[in-house]
């Protein structure tokens, strides 16, 4: 019998994190789901769907490590899967900050599972230390400090819509240095040079959204010369990343307070490959200061 391609997405990391509402939009998405699978079974699981028939094709395992012996039995699993060709599996580790992991506990009332009769924190930095090898090997890190449960479904749709037809989808997003670089960029670029309208009184209440400002920053030969030698950059890399089978590549673009200079070019951006790719914007700092 010919193999058949499955579509496997391990999800894991952070207690409180999200990996409850990350399954439901996985099982929306048509994924056959497992919660909380011992990874010690997964050589099994992966057997069994195997000799299945052909209609189980996209499956999400959502995996809480809570022992090194857990560990220890997903790295073994995943150097196994490696061996597979017809298995394309991807690792989504979602991740928030710790004071947030806090308040979600107390929220809950619930104790974290790695310290019982401590304090929540306790458990969350020795969760965290347990998980730092495993985040690292993640293709997909997915920061929810600041995501409500609407936020994070949407972002696993867009992040897993037809990801078994291997189309690379292109999300742009401006960002403002002073709130924080984005966990989940795959590039971020620097846009701090380029004249500020923030600095023009009628222009400092406006957003790159608006003609008016971004006519500003495009009209700098500085600004022509960024996108120019850009786009030549990205024009080689998305292809690169396509041929690799990321379903996905975050490009963030960062000024100062993300309203002005970062918001123009990544619509910009956004324009430029709507027609080649399946492109997507978001502007996370547009509203911070009103």
């Amino acid at each position: 019998m010919e193999n058949k391609s499955i579509q496997l997405i391990i999800i894991s990391g952070m207690s409180g994190a999200g990996k409850t509402v990350a399954m439901q939009s996985m099982e929306d998405l048509g994924f056959f789901c497992v919660d909380n699978l011992p990874p010690v079974f997964i050589p099994k699981f992966i057997e069994l769907i195997e000799q299945s028939s052909k209609s189980i094709n996209k499956v999400a395992l959502v995996l809480d490590l809570r022992g090194r012996e857990f560990f220890d039995s997903l790295l073994m699993a995943m150097d196994d899967l490696e061996q597979k060709e017809h298995f394309n599996y991807q690792i989504l580790f979602l991740d928030a900050d710790d004071q947030v992991l806090v308040q979600r506990y107390k929220e809950t009332r619930r104790r974290h599972p790695l310290s019982p009769d401590g304090t929540p924190l306790d458990g969350i930095r020795k969760e965290r230390k347990l998980l730092e090898e495993l985040k690292g090997r993640a293709q997909q890190i997915v920061n929810t400090s600041n995501m409500k449960p609407a936020q994070l479904r949407e972002s696993m749709i867009q992040r897993f819509t037809d990801l078994d037809q291997h189309q690379l989808t292109i999300n742009m997003m401006s960002f403002g240095y002073k709130y924080g670089i984005p966990i989940d960029a795959d590039l971020v670029l620097d846009v701090r040079f380029l004249p500020n309208p923030h600095y023009i009184e009628e222009m400092r209440p406006k957003t790159g959204l608006e003609e008016e400002v971004s006519s500003y920053v495009l009209k700098w030969a500085d600004t022509q010369t960024f996108i120019k030698k850009l786009e030549g950059m990205l024009d080689f890399l998305i292809p690169q990343y396509q041929r690799e089978g990321k379903s996905q590549v975050v490009i963030a673009i960062g000024c100062t307070g993300g309203k002005h200079r970062s918001v123009t070019l990544a619509e910009y951006f956004h324009q430029r490959f709507i027609e080649e790719y399946t492109t997507r914007v978001t502007h996370r700092d547009i509203n911070k200061d009103r």
